[in-house]
């Protein structure tokens, strides 16, 4: 093995976060959404359509997603207030979400370079790795492959940037739709961070902790 590619989202930084919450405690205060698992539920949803349809000429960046989603909530939950106001909120997510404590002490003792592979923009990667003083070996973001995962033109791309094959490469996320399915299908050896739930999967090696590898 070479280098490891890891996932940024759920892998390296934390979801439940408190611009998450500031984020959807405003949108249930201006909406017809009913609690907090309905609004996760449909703006997810939202993100993982968009995501999916977001390749070559269709690719669009995140502002323009969460300005989408807006918009789909405001016809349809009737959402309203400070469209701006949320979108600042939104952008504080993708750039200063906290990092789980076990991602710095996987950085400081890994024996070949890390690179990151996000669906976010390659300007909030870098000012959130600025800021958590973090330095990854390349940033592989949504835009510079214009496709988000699970794609695999962004896995493709990381391979290219890296230099490397297939087979040099461990990939680890935290999803099995967009990190294990499609680092496999490509013949990278994915392995999968299960943070909450004990899971197994064949063929798979699952792990809870980065703290698990060497």
């Amino acid at each position: 093995m070479k280098a490891y590619f890891l996932d940024y989202t759920g892998t390296m930084v934390q979801e439940d976060e408190p611009y998450t919450r500031e984020l959807l405690a405003y949108m249930l205060s201006h909406s017809d959404i009913s609690g907090p698992q309905e609004a996760l539920g449909v703006v997810w949803g939202m993100i993982k359509k968009l995501e999916a349809a977001s390749y070559g000429d269709s690719f669009i960046k995140n502002d323009e997603k969460a300005r989408r989603i807006l918009r789909y909530l405001a016809d349809n939950y009737g959402l309203h207030g400070d469209f701006e106001h949320m979108l600042e909120v939104w952008r504080n997510v993708w750039a200063y979400a906290p990092l789980y404590d076990d991602v710095k002490p996987f950085f400081e003792r890994a024996k070949v370079p890390i690179y990151v592979i996000s669906n976010d923009d390659m300007i909030y990667l870098e000012r959130s790795f600025e800021s958590k003083d973090l330095h990854p070996a390349g940033i592989i973001s949504a835009e510079t492959a214009r496709a988000c995962k699970p794609h695999r033109a962004i896995f493709e791309k990381a391979l290219e940037i890296a230099g490397l094959d297939p087979e040099d490469v461990v990939h680890i996320g935290d999803s099995l739709v967009s990190d294990v399915e499609p680092a496999r299908a490509i013949g990278i050896t994915p392995i999968y961070l299960s943070r909450k739930e004990d899971d197994l999967v064949p063929g798979v090696r699952v792990i809870r902790s980065l703290d698990e590898l060497e």
